[in-house]
């Protein structure tokens, strides 16, 4: 099922697919889309320490027989940190417990996997994965979002997805973009080659450089500056290196052009 967008999966499927007498358990530090749509049903929430296997087991474990049904939701790979979730150890536990699983892999999807199939891919975990969401605009470079899953949930989604129902699809220059970006990768692995080269260049220059990249699995790459305004001011400092660069570019090819 399509989305307008990564968000809008998020915040039309949740609310879509569990409700009242129903328990969403949240990896902690899970993106805000699936805060937000955790926010828009009518279900319980609760949280398990990050990649805790421990923390999910106890969770699930106390609360199995007190809800009607329970919905595992993580990130694929976490959009701050970089690091990817433990889908192996999520999947065996939601089994134990018959508990539903929903992968947010919009930072996967591209990346991790054969030809960027996404971290469900990664660990082989096809068909154990109950709801597997991905977003057109960063790996593929378009718009919109999708849900994957059984025929089952695409007809559910079809009636209950508000987004869906109530808003415009995507238009058809985005569609042809979107089936061309997947050709593409279908054809070759050269751009997720280059994309893992690339972070590991960019990583390796800022270690050298002294900054601290915390312990990224994947091309997301986090610069660790500790303090706010710090953060704030290196920023800024940042914006204006920018601004300055493109200013220098702007009139080296002015002059080009008059020469």
């Amino acid at each position: 099922m399509v989305y307008q967008s990564g968000f809008n999966c998020n915040a039309g499927t949740i609310q879509a697919v569990v409700g009242k007498g129903d328990l969403i358990v949240s990896d902690e530090l899970n993106h805000a889309s699936i805060i937000d749509g955790s926010r828009l049903s009518r279900a319980d929430k609760t949280i398990y320490k990050h990649s805790d296997m421990d923390s999910l087991e106890e969770v699930l474990r106390t609360n199995r027989d007190k809800y009607k049904n329970i919905l595992v939701i993580t990130d694929g790979v976490f959009s701050m940190d970089g690091d990817v979730a433990n889908l192996p150890g999520i999947v065996e536990l939601a089994e134990k417990f018959e508990a539903m699983t929903y992968v947010d892999d919009a930072h996967g999807s591209g990346v991790l996997g054969e030809n960027g199939r996404g971290t469900v891919d990664h660990f082989n975990m096809h068909g154990r994965i109950d709801f597997s969401i991905g977003t057109l605009s960063k790996a593929i470079g378009v718009i919109g979002g999708y849900v994957a899953g059984s025929d089952t949930m695409k007809e559910w989604l079809s009636h209950r997805g508000r987004p869906i129902l109530f808003s415009t699809s995507l238009p058809p220059a985005a569609v042809g973009a979107i089936i061309e970006a997947f050709k593409i990768l279908n054809e070759t692995t050269e751009y997720t080659d280059k994309l893992w080269s690339n972070a590991k260049f960019f990583k390796e220059k800022l270690g050298k450089l002294g900054f601290n990249t915390g312990h990224s699995q994947t091309p997301i790459t986090p610069v660790i500056i500790g303090d706010e305004s710090k953060t704030m001011e290196f920023s800024r400092k940042l914006m204006e290196r920018v601004f300055s660069l493109r200013e220098l570019y702007s009139r080296q090819f002015q002059c080009a052009q008059e020469e």
